[in-house]
């Protein structure tokens, strides 16, 4: 994999996303291992001061993966508030750890199930709770 990016989340997020995978039992998801590393690696900030260009927990984000090309808009969320529209992502699929923290025009690659790399590119953060002083969702 090449350098990973800088990648910055809020407190607030930290916190449940902690709270989460302290919860479930790693040999249930194979990527929880991967989402740990990349909290451990990421600058915290408040909530009132997460820039407005990066993907937090409950944004809405439009990006690519180089596999396809094609762009999706997706929701980062919660396990619990995945649902069957097609318009949501767990932040317990690769994309969507991959996704968390990173800002606008980041690009990272990211394991695929099954093997291989898969490149995701953000490219806008089209609503994000922080930027709308939303603090509690």
């Amino acid at each position: 994999m090449s350098k990973l990016p800088k990648i910055t989340i809020s407190e607030l997020d930290l916190v449940r996303l902690e709270a989460l995978l302290d919860k479930m039992p790693k040999a249930t998801n194979p990527n929880i291992e991967a989402l740990e590393e990349e909290l451990a690696r990421a600058s915290v900030k408040k909530p009132e001061k997460m820039p407005k260009n990066v993907v937090t927990m409950n944004s809405e984000v439009k990006f690519k993966v180089s596999d396809s090309q094609d762009s999706f808009v997706l929701k980062l969320v919660y396990p619990k508030d995945l649902d069957d529209t097609g318009k949501t992502i767990s932040i317990l699929a690769p994309v969507g750890s991959a996704m968390l923290g990173l800002k606008e025009g980041d690009s990272i690659e990211w394991p695929k199930p099954g093997g291989g790399i898969m490149k995701v590119t953000v490219d806008e953060v089209v609503s994000q709770p922080e930027r709308e002083g939303i603090y509690h969702i």
